[in-house]
């Protein structure tokens, strides 16, 4: 498979921290999933991200990762809310600040009330910068309510 087939764009969140289009301090992050098993969105984290002086920070990688691997549940239902249970990230190269990130969540098993997805975070030259594992479970009924989900103004911009 190919990110080039990752063309239908995902719902965004209004204050989200990865998605929210109208968090100040948010990465305003896009994705797009493939139909079947994908997901891609490109990234350009600003410099209030620093970790190291120069480099991106652990924790922003490893939200990107969250987010983007998370996100494989939505391709055939982008309703479908599943929330990370195990989130195994390993960091595999320093991210200079001001690059363009690739991130990529692929499904492995999606199926039933579990899943299981893995996803990386390449640097512009396609050198893995980190990747991770995660399993997920579908978000309990009590936080999945419409009137939650409402406030959520979730849609495709």
């Amino acid at each position: 498979m190919s990110i080039d087939q990752c063309v239908h764009k995902q719902p965004n969140a209004s204050m989200c921290f990865v998605c929210g289009r109208d968090n100040p301090s948010g990465l305003h992050m896009a994705f797009y999933d493939d139909g079947k098993s994908m997901v891609v969105s490109k990234v350009t984290p600003p410099k209030h991200f620093e970790g190291y002086p120069g480099v991106l920070h652990g924790g922003i990688l490893a939200t990107i990762l969250d987010e983007v691997v998370g996100r494989v549940a939505m391709v055939n239902d982008h309703h479908r809310f599943m929330m990370t249970v195990k989130l195994l990230t390993k960091y595999r190269n320093p991210v200079p600040m001001g690059q363009e990130l690739t991130a990529i969540g692929k499904a492995i098993k999606v199926s039933g009330r579990i899943g299981k997805a893995e996803g990386q975070v390449l640097l512009p030259d396609g050198t893995i910068a980190c990747e991770a594992e995660m399993v997920l479970a579908d978000m309990p009924e009590a936080m999945a309510s419409q009137s939650r989900l409402g406030n959520l103004d979730w849609r495709v911009d």
